[in-house]
């Protein structure tokens, strides 16, 4: 295995690297004096910003593309262990990683590196945190799952010894990282194409706890059902977030809670602990679930020194990540936001908030994304979506998976007619924009929401 270290540059492949992760990984590599390659299926914006970084970039996916003088190749969860290029480098003999194991090389350079996990909320926080420690004047380093305007997309480069990045808990990529602090947000059902049910992940999440050095912060929501198992014996310092009213006496919390017409909270950000007053915070971003995303990275950049007033201007100017209950302009003079959200809980939160606008009815276009996830939480999907008052479905977005020819959104179609709910199901989106057509009203708001490609139908509606 090679003797990876930020500070030494070497050759490094990547296989796949116009993805979103692996060109941000790729980027940051470069600006440290590291000669970076990589290879992808088409080429893309993406692709022609690392060539302008002066990083070669080979179309298609060959053995050629390996030229042996590379020391290190990194390749996607997506790349088959047949793959012409994996084979290539294995056959001269140079080491290959995965995405997730260079990730946490890198972080093994930082002095004061900040992962953020969980079922939901990572790329809000994640740029949250992000946001405050510009203020601050932290100079980080950034990774988001997202495209955050803050920082101009999803990598920042800073000098210093901060970095703070989002982990993700699938296929336990998150245990390869090297954090010195952590934020774990909420631990819930998903994933259950890698995970057996709820303990294992659980087991995984406590794991990535264990990864704390001594001197290390992990910042857990107190909400956490048995919090106690994720904690108990590590040597981080443990310190608790949370909502007074879902949980008892966290360490820190929001008090003198207020929305306004809008759903936008402001709150006193208090350290319960010590009895301290640290900052008014009045949020842009709408909804109770970026309010406890907020207590979260204000916790966190308090406990990391802060000044209160970085915190408060930075979340004050936060207006959210792309594809977090971001709007997008009008469609048959009704307004359209899209939205990430693929697990009940998120869909939950974003139409509780969308039914915040004080419109007649919330018109919802989901697209389930997997048909592991469609399966493991049907029930779950049924009830989170029938808070809106018409539901459109479109097909399930297959990503990584293949159709196993059982389940379909026509599944969840079926209970959310048994219950009453207004429900359509569609094959395409050319079908689901004909319908709208003829069935969007005048004070409606329109989402779009899921994980996969349903952002084009928004940005195909808003541009008419």
């Amino acid at each position: 295995m090679h003797d990876f270290d930020i500070n030494k540059p070497i050759r490094v492949h990547f296989i796949g690297i116009g993805g979103v992760s692996m060109s941000a990984l790729a980027e940051l590599l470069a600006s440290r004096g590291f000669t970076v390659s990589g290879s992808d299926r088409n080429a893309s914006d993406t692709t022609k910003h690392l060539e302008s970084l002066g990083i070669t970039v080979y179309l298609g996916n060959n053995a050629s593309n390996i030229k042996g003088d590379e020391q290190l190749v990194v390749y996607t969860a997506a790349v088959h262990p047949d793959n012409e290029e994996l084979k290539a480098a294995a056959d001269a003999g140079i080491t290959a990683i995965p995405r997730a194991e260079l990730l946490g090389r890198i972080m093994a350079g930082y002095d004061d590196a900040v992962n953020i996990a969980g079922t939901h909320g990572k790329t809000t926080v994640t740029s949250m945190l992000a946001g405050i420690e510009l203020a601050a004047g932290f100079d980080p380093t950034v990774l988001v799952g997202g495209d955050f305007p803050g920082i101009g997309g999803n990598l920042r480069i800073g000098k210093t010894g901060h970095f703070v990045a989002e982990a993700c808990e699938y296929t336990n990529s998150f245990l390869s990282f090297n954090p010195v602090h952590e934020i774990i947000m909420n631990i819930e059902e998903d994933h259950l194409d890698f995970f057996k049910d709820i303990n294992d992940i659980r087991n995984s999440f406590r794991k990535f706890a264990e990864l704390i050095p001594e001197g290390g912060i992990l910042l857990i929501n107190k909400a956490i059902p048995e919090v106690s198992e994720l904690t108990d014996g590590l040597k981080a310092k443990v310190i608790t977030f949370g909502l007074e009213d879902e949980c008892e006496a966290p360490d820190y919390t929001a008090r003198n809670i207020s929305y306004d017409g809008l759903g936008r909270a402001s709150f006193t950000l208090f350290d319960a602990k010590n009895s301290r007053k640290v900052t008014d915070i009045c949020l842009s971003v709408c909804g109770r679930h970026n309010l406890l995303d907020a207590l979260a990275a204000a916790s966190m950049a308090d406990a990391l020194g802060a000044a209160p007033a970085a915190i408060a201007s930075a979340l004050s100017g936060f207006t959210g990540a792309k594809r977090r209950f971001e709007y997008k302009g009008t469609y048959m003079n009704v307004p359209v936001f899209d939205d990430y959200s693929h697990h009940p809980s998120e869909i939950e939160a974003a139409l509780n908030t969308a039914k915040k606008y004080g419109t007649h009815r919330v018109v919802v276009v989901f697209q389930p994304h997997t048909y592991t996830r469609t399966r493991a939480l049907l029930p779950d999907f049924a009830k989170a979506l029938s808070l809106a008052d018409s539901i459109v479905l479109a097909p399930i977005y297959a990503a990584r998976e293949k159709d196993p020819g059982d389940i379909s959104s026509d599944s969840i179609a079926a209970l959310l007619t048994g219950s009453g709910k207004e429900v359509y199901s569609f094959k395409t989106f050319d079908e689901i924009k004909d319908h709208l057509s003829k069935n969007t009203f005048p004070n409606d708001l329109l989402i779009t929401m899921g994980a996969g490609n349903i952002v084009d139908l928004s940005n195909s509606l808003v541009q008419g």
